[in-house]
């Protein structure tokens, strides 16, 4: 039965061609699919322009804010869905959004992820409460400025849906350190800006907070060992940041 509500689904590709075909597979009940692509070297481009309902637009990467906030500026529907391409769009939650989409009781719904690293369903470290809006009315919303760990901006009413949303976003610990260092260069890059200057406070303290908090009081030391890894790699990124802010200044010296 077709929805008489548009909907369009929108994502950010870079080298996805592993997580594109069951993505679009996924998003049945949309309308239009647009992607905007960092350039990917690998099929993602050609494996998305096949499909009737996707168009493609190629920008470089700025930051996670702008890049997602040009896809929503693409969209020619009101209500979109905006997921990554790690995460599982269940058919119960297709099927929830279809429904909200048809008797919208707000302008953003948000959705709880089911965090799962290297196979494994995280159930602590701090994500046992991992929501995100993954539903929204465009009129409405707009990604804030920031370059890393960009949040919607909702004017409006929020509220949660029912199903939750697979998370499969690490398979391996070198793709989780890769993105753990990418992301590292961002927040510095934001510190920079905001005339941050590094200290042995951020050195020291910061990612031996980090680390503990995670593992100890965020309960990760019930996630076995990949908590420990989680908290590990979580407390380098940290110190991480601020070697990347230290490099920033010292290019000025």
């Amino acid at each position: 039965m077709e929805n008489p509500v548009k909907i369009t689904a929108l994502a950010i590709t870079l080298n996805e061609a592993h997580n594109i075909e069951a993505y679009l597979k996924s998003l049945w009940f949309a309308d239009e699919i647009v992607i905007v692509d960092s350039f990917s070297t690998d099929e993602t481009v050609a494996l998305a322009s096949k499909h009737e309902k996707v168009t493609v637009y190629q920008r470089t990467f700025d930051n996670f804010s702008a890049q997602k906030n040009f896809a929503i500026s693409k969209a020619n529907n009101d209500w979109v869905t905006f997921f990554d391409l790690d995460e599982v769009i269940t058919a119960d939650l297709a099927k929830e959004i279809v429904a909200k989409s048809n008797d919208p009781k707000a302008v953003a719904y948000f959705v709880k992820r089911d965090f799962y690293f290297m196979g494994k369903r995280i159930k602590y470290s701090g994500l046992q409460n991992d929501y995100v809006v993954r539903f929204f009315n465009k009129n409405h919303c707009k990604y804030n400025a920031n370059l890393v760990h960009e949040t919607l901006e909702v004017d409006g009413k929020s509220e949660n849906l029912k199903n939750t949303l697979p998370h499969h976003t690490y398979k391996s610990f070198d793709e989780y350190t890769a993105k753990a260092h990418r992301y590292s260069a961002l927040q510095a890059e934001m510190l920079y800006k905001k005339g941050t200057k590094p200290n042995y406070y951020h050195f020291l303290f910061r990612p031996f907070y980090r680390f503990w908090n995670q593992f100890i009081f965020r309960l990760g030391i019930l996630d076995g060992k990949e908590g420990f890894v989680l908290a590990y790699v979580s407390a380098f990124s940290v110190f991480k940041r601020y070697v990347n802010l230290w490099l920033l200044y010292r290019k000025i010296e």
